[in-house]
């Protein structure tokens, strides 16, 4: 590889890292601030709130036009699951870095 070629092919690292890294640090911040919602969200469908607005929605006693994605069986679920396994995620891309040093 000639220095040029090098100096090229680093700098597209460097363009693609600083990308990366912002883009991760702006979804950071949207799911930082997301978080509380999550928690909140999974005491609603742990306790008895989700279970009785299921069920009154499932004897037609809600609005036909309310927006109730909530109620489906599986979104929530699905979403805390996916929150977990991210987390999981994270947590072993943190270690890999910590452990690796700088990089």
């Amino acid at each position: 590889m000639t220095q040029t070629e090098r100096i090229t092919r680093m700098e597209k690292l460097l363009d693609e890292g600083a990308a990366a890294v912002a883009a991760l640090s702006d979804a950071l911040e949207r799911y930082e601030a997301a978080r509380d919602g999550l928690r909140t969200l999974a005491r609603y469908y742990d306790g008895g709130a989700w279970r009785r607005d299921f069920e009154d929605d499932e004897a037609g006693r809600l609005p036909k036009e309310l927006k109730r994605g909530v109620l489906s069986e599986d979104a929530v679920h699905n979403l805390l699951s996916e929150d977990h396994a991210i987390a999981v995620r994270m947590a072993d891309l943190l270690a890999n870095i910590l452990r690796d040093g700088r990089l």
